[in-house]
């Protein structure tokens, strides 16, 4: 593929291709955008931005739950010279209130967005009572229903060491880094990426990952632009909610491309498994492009397993490593290769061990998948903590250097100079090693939690925790855990408590409601604790806690915590109410929904919810769907409106 200087250079090489992006919004709601069209929409929009007076340089926060939307104002910004910021509009409190600090952090921000969203953003802001916030909001915000259609912008050419955008998918709420990438670093890892997986202008690439996330949109929308490539973008939320329409569409579209990260197998395959898909042919399938978390083997077995009578080839399965620092892919495996894993004693990865390989059948053994080498442009070390590399073989911090690495957090010197080391390498955060030339990543430095494909730092959701009356953040310590046999991270809570276990329960039920109620996280665990470990220096050892929890320790306090959760609840009079029950005892995890508890008031994620509707909509077709929730937000209501449709 040619090594384009700007992103503008790859659009307009791509406009004169005969080819086309389909958005898909829900099984018969669809639209087409051919190439050459985007580049006039984008220019209409343009003509909108710059008669509102954006500039050259100025920076465009794109807040939209339109993908269409979407590209079409991340080309205008891009061809006005305008800096996209992508946010993802989320349903917490937490994902406004990390907007609010986007926009006080940039330096000439303009919000573009629409009336619903803006209302909302309002509302929040005078709860909040964050009046600087408002007066942003009313004088730098442009609607959707602005965009003049007749209107046609000044194209202002960039430079290949220009900002093309910048990159705020994961990170702290508190603190949001953005992540500053040029049209070099763009552009370079595009090629990288295309020669790596050998796509093709033939190629046709099927996504439902968000463009506010770097796999979304630079691998399955940039990457594939640039090839010329046809690609679908399914809506996140279309997913979450018919994850069947996933497969169904790229067996209907002869999709060759897909991705995904561990929850998207683990949620496509619950209702899998209780429905199945009627003539379903994946034998068109090329590549599923697995990153975003930690890779689990078993996942993966288990889907290719599940979709082999379908035509789905074992050699599909493409697992990949990379993050937003370097702009998004950073190893890659070769294509028609089957994925494998090594095996390892869990107690041999510390920086500096020997990873010693034990049978898979060991108790103390732990997979980790290979993810490929270095792909073009990009230099791969691993080093001790000093920054030495180490031997072949051992452990120790994966370090990156290469024309698609940042140069700069967005308005962060001190986060800048904590990003690399003094010979000039990135600190990816990440631990592992070389096996047979191939990279594998067997945990983190940082304290950080993968959920859904999406970061979390602890200490954003401690700080939530410690609102309770009775806590503080010396008595909360939040933590990520893949235990023994689990294929996703668990979400623990670990709470400074002295007495009794019967007397922490209530604590159980306002941890996970609180959180979220704040954040849409589902915590797996909350667990009581007589100490919480730190260092002389003050800093909490949650390695230890966890080092504990997986071990076993809590086991007998897990057991007493949950037993009543786990057991079956007295069943309503009501026969239709009592099959509700079991339904969300089916999904809900420990959590114990009575017919009037608030749905949204237990602690209980909205992908969780969804897989509660998906179950009822099986049982009682056509009845209810999601979106009743918010108007019948308990068993009781629900029960009541199914009868009356």
């Amino acid at each position: 593929m040619e090594l384009y200087d700007t992103l503008g250079d790859l659009l307009s090489a791509a406009r004169s291709r005969d080819r086309e992006i389909l958005f898909i919004d829900g099984e018969n709601d669809e639209t087409v955008v051919r190439f050459t069209d985007l580049w006039d929409r984008a220019l209409s929009l343009l003509g909108t931005l710059q008669a509102r007076g954006m500039q050259r340089g100025d920076e465009l926060i794109i807040f939209s739950q339109s993908n269409e939307t979407f590209v079409v104002a991340f080309w205008a910004a891009v061809l006005g010279g305008i800096v996209p910021v992508p946010v993802a509009v989320g349903i917490s409190d937490e994902h406004r209130l990390k907007l609010f600090r986007i926009l006080s952090q940039l330096e000439r921000a303009t919000l573009f967005t629409d009336l619903g969203l803006l209302e909302r953003l309002r509302e929040f802001s005078q709860q909040r009572e964050l009046a600087d916030i408002a007066t942003i909001l009313e004088s730098k915000t442009i609607l959707v229903s602005d965009i003049d259609p007749n209107g046609s912008g000044e194209i202002c050419a960039s430079t290949p060491g220009d900002i093309a955008f910048i990159q705020y998918s994961s990170g702290s709420t508190s603190d949001p880094k953005g992540v500053v990438l040029t049209h070099r670093n763009l552009c370079t890892n595009i090629r990288a990426i295309v020669e790596a997986c050998q796509w093709t202008a033939d190629d046709q690439s099927l996504s439902w990952m968000p463009l506010t996330h770097d796999m979304g949109l630079i691998g399955y929308h940039l990457s594939v632009l640039g090839v010329g490539m046809n690609h679908a973008v399914m809506d996140t939320g279309v997913f979450v909610r018919r994850p069947l329409l996933w497969m169904s569409k790229a067996h209907e579209l002869r999709a060759t491309q897909l991705c995904s990260p561990n929850f998207g197998y683990k949620h496509f395959l619950k209702l899998f498994q209780r429905k199945g898909l009627v003539g379903l042919d994946l034998s068109c399938v090329k590549l599923i492009l697995n990153g975003a978390e930690p890779i689990s083997w078993e996942l993966c077995e288990e889907f290719l397993d599940a979709l082999a009578p379908h035509g789905l080839r074992h050699t599909a399965m493409f697992p990949v490593y990379g993050l937003a620092e370097a702009t998004v892919g950073v190893s890659i495996p070769e294509p028609g290769v089957e994925f494998s894993r090594i095996t390892v004693d869990r107690h041999s990865l510390r920086i500096g061990d020997t990873c010693r390989e034990v049978e898979p059948g060991d108790d103390d053994a732990v997979s980790f998948v290979r993810v490929g080498r270095p792909i073009r442009d990009v230099s791969i070390r691993i080093t001790d903590d000093n920054d030495k590399p180490v031997d072949a073989g051992r452990i120790g911090n994966i370090q990156l250097r290469g024309g698609s690495i940042t140069a700069r957090i967005y308005g962060d010197e001190s986060a800048t100079a904590e990003l690399f080391t003094g010979d000039g390498w990135l600190h990816t955060g990440d631990c592992g090693l070389f096996v047979d030339d191939q990279l594998v990543v067997t945990g983190r430095q940082k304290d950080i939690i993968i959920v859904n494909g999406q970061n979390y730092y602890p200490h954003d959701i401690e700080e939530i925790v410690a609102r309770l009356d009775s806590l503080d953040l010396n008595k909360v310590v939040i933590a990520g855990a893949t235990p023994k046999g689990g294929q996703t991270e668990e979400l623990i809570a670990f709470i400074l408590h002295r007495r009794s276990p019967e007397e922490f329960k209530p604590m159980v039920a306002q941890v996970r409601n609180l959180i979220g109620e704040q954040t849409g996280l589902e915590v797996d665990r909350v667990i009581p604790v007589a100490r919480i470990p730190k260092t002389t220096s003050g800093k909490v050892q949650r390695g230890k806690l966890l080092q504990a929890y997986l071990e076993g320790e809590f086991d007998a306090v897990i057991g007493v915590l949950y037993a009543d959760g786990a057991a079956v609840a007295d069943t309503d009079e009501d026969p239709l109410i009592a099959e509700l029950e079991r339904i969300c005892r089916e999904f809900a995890k420990d959590r114990t929904i009575g017919p009037d508890d608030n749905l949204f008031e237990v602690g209980v994620s909205s992908l969780t919810l969804t897989e509660i509707v998906l179950a009822i909509d099986e049982k009682y077709p056509g009845k209810l769907d999601i979106s009743d929730l918010f108007d019948y937000p308990t068993l009781r209501e629900i029960a009541a409106f199914m009868r009356r449709q």
